[in-house]
């Protein structure tokens, strides 16, 4: 094999070098014009480059942008890479002064601040989808308060709840998710700009003027941190594939809800597939696209962060463009699990009478007959425990619900306690009905609807705050983009 001297070797061009081009000028172009103007406008106002060389820079900086389509071009190799393409073209038409662009900054800081820009946007609207899906749930859960459901636990009837109730801690669950989200992006408003290659620079550079110039809160004040510490990649996803593995879990429950021996959950045709052969088959198949876009969404975001593992804390390019641009397919992914749970959810209705079935035949109200000995019988709830108990195995071995159960929890009762009890059929029905169960579990949290009124309210007001961080950052983004143009406009004009 004859050795080939000349940059690139072939087989780098076309496996690293191209793709990385054609991934900077799909995804990031833009944001590398911005840092350019920013930049520049930075070094002429703190004198580190001429009102002359800013004015000429600028106009050339304009003209290359304005004939230089980043949709048409194609990796020659002439060039190592869209920075060099670019200064490159700057010098090409206004020779030396095109190279005092890179005065004060590297490829380093560049690099993790257009990949911060371009991480920002996705975020917000991520962020924006899952508040979407969280006002969603809210709205279906004041809906479905009073609707009473079966809540599981090790995949056994347990207790009943109301739908609402569930809903509302799915709610609680998205909102914490969408706080973790919001702390991940304050990491991603840190301007790593001024940082250069490592060390910042010997020249009087204002990291904070860039910093507001790109609409950024502020500068990341390590300069080491800026280039090596790539947590705003590590915690953005981490973040957003908690939303996802919950989720899954969601889903999981409605497949279980859903399914013909249990059936309190009706999916409507809208959402179903027949099958091809069984005409007697309803298959609610979007709540497996549910869980497997939830699952898959987590898995792109665990191959962006085990990405990072066991790298050095410094810059290295197991961080950079190529991990950079595979981790979108997250926020791809993730979309659209976000869209579907939003249509899903709040399109599914509750069977009350399999609930009412299940929850009679499995005793899901046994608790309360156990509470009720405890208030109106005067017995330790040990003791309660024991008689509620021997009455849910009585009925369920005779076949009959816990409804029909009065006579098998007197024999017990008296049986424990060597005389009878004080309830009559009246006050045991009271005690197993599943309303009384919910209407009696009024406490901070509880499924009772004044207590999850109040959680609701709550819950609407954490979502406004979570709202207002995400338009305060696009607000100033907003500020900060019209800031730019005026002052690269006005160095033109100079």
């Amino acid at each position: 094999m004859t050795d080939n001297p000349a940059f690139p070797h072939p087989a780098y061009r076309d496996t690293v070098l191209a793709p990385l081009f054609d991934g900077i000028r799909t995804h990031f172009a833009d944001h590398v014009n911005a840092i350019n103007r920013a930049h520049l406008v930075m070094l002429h106002e703190t004198g580190i480059v001429s009102r002359d060389q800013g004015r000429t820079i600028a106009a050339a900086l304009r003209d290359v942008e304005q004939d230089m389509d980043a949709d048409t071009l194609s990796y020659t190799g002439e060039h190592e890479d869209y920075f060099f393409l670019v200064e490159a073209e700057l010098e090409r038409r206004i020779g030396e002064p095109g190279g005092m662009l890179h005065v004060a900054r590297s490829r380093n800081d560049m690099d993790h601040t257009m990949f911060k820009m371009a991480l920002r946007e996705k975020a917000g609207r991520f962020m924006e989808q899952v508040l979407h899906l969280a006002d969603t749930l809210i709205v279906k859960a004041r809906c479905e308060r009073d609707t009473l459901v079966v809540a599981y636990t090790h995949g056994q009837p347990a207790q009943p709840t109301t739908f609402g109730h569930y809903l509302a801690a799915v709610v609680e669950c998205l909102l914490r998710d969408a706080k973790r989200l919001d702390l991940a992006c304050d990491t991603l408003d840190l301007c790593p700009m001024g940082a250069a290659a490592i060390t910042t620079s010997g020249f009087p550079v204002d990291r904070h003027r860039v910093s507001e110039l790109l609409g950024f809160e502020e500068p990341q004040l390590n300069s080491y941190g800026c280039i090596a510490s790539v947590d705003y990649v590590t915690g953005l996803y981490s973040a957003i594939k908690l939303v996802f593995l919950h989720l899954g879990r969601v889903a999981q429950d409605m497949a279980q809800w859903s399914a013909f021996e249990v059936g309190q959950l009706h999916v409507p045709d809208s959402l179903v597939q027949v099958s091809s052969i069984m005409p007697q088959k309803r298959n609610p198949v979007p709540i497996e696209h549910l869980r497997h876009l939830s699952s898959v969404t987590a898995g792109h975001c665990d191959a962006i962060i085990n990405t990072m593992h066991n790298t050095p804390f410094a810059d290295m390019n197991d961080s950079e463009a190529d991990v950079q641009q595979a981790g979108f397919a997250a926020f791809e992914r993730g979309a659209r699990a976000l869209s579907l749970f939003s249509a899903f959810l709040p399109s599914c209705s509750i069977n009350p009478s399999r609930v009412e079935t299940n929850s009679d035949a499995a005793c899901v109200t046994v608790t309360e007959l156990a509470d009720t000995l405890v208030r109106d019988e005067g017995l330790s709830f040990r003791r309660a425990h024991g008689i509620a108990s021997t009455t849910s195995r009585a009925v369920v071995s005779r076949g009959v619900g816990l409804a029909r159960g009065f006579d098998d929890f007197a024999d017990a009762f008296e049986s424990a306690t060597g005389r009878a009890t004080v309830l009559t059929p009246s006050m045991y029905a009271a005690a197993v009905a599943p309303e009384t169960f919910v209407l009696r579990r009024d406490r901070p949290g509880g499924p009772a609807a004044t207590a999850l009124e109040r959680a609701i309210n709550a819950y609407e007001g954490k979502a406004r705050e979570c709202r207002s961080g995400i338009e305060a950052r696009a607000a100033r983004r907003a500020r900060a983009g019209g800031m730019l143009e005026s002052a690269f406009n006005a160095l033109l004009e100079e």
